[in-house]
């Protein structure tokens, strides 16, 4: 059965897996540990590379 989804390119720096989960060692008062989630820096969290198109005008907004 074909895919109607576009083939995109999977983030360099992530390898697909965008957001992690980092224990910062202490634990809240019912036991579980506190952990903060942090997206990469190079996708902003979505796991894919943007198009060059899209990549441009992502460069003109932060600016």
């Amino acid at each position: 059965m074909p895919q109607h989804a576009p083939n995109r390119p999977v983030c360099r720096d992530c390898d697909g897996f965008p957001v992690v989960a980092i224990t910062t060692g202490t634990r809240h008062p019912d036991g579980f540990r506190a952990t903060l989630r942090v997206a990469c820096p190079g996708c902003r969290g979505t796991g894919h590379v943007p198009t060059p198109a899209a990549a441009v005008r992502i460069a003109q907004v932060t600016r």
